[in-house]
């Protein structure tokens, strides 16, 4: 039986998280869950959101799901998820983003991905305050790292038979630090001449995405403007309660819904799982549970594809009618 870290996060994460576990149980696989606690919640009894408990579970069974942690915005203690990730060197960050069967949107063509450097850029966290009325935040570039997510996007688009890589930058203002990510772009994509390869900048690319999302496949950036794409995106499909995301290093991988904690609906069964759930089935696939990751999705899309959906999509179930509902489709 296999071992896996759950992080069950906190706000609605317990909700999912116990969701998802029951729905995979269902399905018939075992899986030895290996349950951690992170997050404010966990600051009062061991002094800090991330004990080594949590980092050292997840380098002994190198796959983790985690369910959202909250994040405090302009005070308080150092992001979870940003801490996570450098500390295990999960240097790539991927975010699939499809329309699903049953939820209405804009568009019904989007079928692009998301692949976001995870370790630098802005969110290295180097800053100092100056005075009082200025604060310096430092962006960092390198070479290493821009190469490095650069290869792990064409070899995603080999291996899963996408057709183009867009590399996505603001190097016409930006010139030293996005100049470099841009360089080392057109450095590696010289070694997949089977991958198409086109430039965009940022800004012209979230223009492009609310019109005719259709247009792109992989898509390629630094971290700041992955995370922001990446939620764009999501708005694409549904909103963030059906946005699915990895972060993958060499030797540790983390699956984990794209949305926050919302602690507003915390313990009130209104909370929408799928986001989880499509996150436990990359997971699945990556550890190679192929069947069973196919039947949860097919499951899942089979639910929503009957409009039986979580209030956030529109529906009126709750968090433990939705899951019943994908159990039944399991048979």
């Amino acid at each position: 039986m296999r071992t896996i870290t759950l992080i069950n996060g906190d706000g609605i994460g317990p909700e999912i998280s116990e969701s998802v576990m029951k729905i995979i149980s269902a399905s018939g696989l075992e899986i030895n869950w290996d349950i951690q606690t992170a997050g404010a919640d966990v600051i009062e009894k061991e002094g800090k959101p991330l004990p080594d408990r949590v980092l050292d579970s997840v380098k002994k069974n190198k796959v983790a799901l985690k369910a959202p942690v909250t994040t405090p915005i302009g005070k308080g203690f150092r992001s979870v998820n940003v801490q996570l990730r450098k500390d295990l060197d999960l240097y790539a960050n991927l975010r699939p983003c499809k329309n699903l069967p049953g939820v209405k949107t804009r568009f019904d063509n989007v079928n692009l991905v998301v692949v976001r450097e995870n370790t630098e850029d802005l969110y290295a966290g180097v800053e100092e305050q100056i005075d009082e009325n200025t604060a310096h935040s430092i962006k960092i570039i390198t070479r290493q790292a821009s190469e490095r997510i650069c290869r792990f996007a064409f070899d995603y688009a080999v291996k899963n038979n996408r057709k183009e890589v867009c590399a996505v930058s603001k190097a016409n203002i930006m010139k030293l630090s996005d100049g470099l990510f841009l360089d080392a772009y057109r450095t590696v994509a010289k070694e997949y001449p089977q991958i198409a390869q086109r430039e965009i900048l940022v800004d012209n690319l979230c223009m492009q995405l609310v019109q005719e999302p259709a247009r792109f496949d992989v898509l390629v950036l630094p971290n700041l403007y992955g995370d922001i794409v990446s939620d764009l995106t999501a708005g694409l499909i549904g909103g963030l309660g059906v946005a699915q995301g990895a972060n993958i290093g060499k030797s540790c991988a983390v699956f984990e819904p794209v949305h926050g904690s919302a602690p507003d609906i915390k313990g009130q069964n209104k909370a929408n799982p799928t986001a989880l759930l499509l996150s436990a089935v990359e997971m699945l696939k990556y550890i190679g549970e192929n069947s069973y990751a196919e039947k949860i999705e097919k499951a899942l899309f089979k639910t929503l594809f009957d409009g039986d959906k979580t209030a956030d999509l529109g529906g009126n179930l709750s968090t433990t009618e939705f899951t019943d509902k994908i159990i039944k489709h399991l048979y």
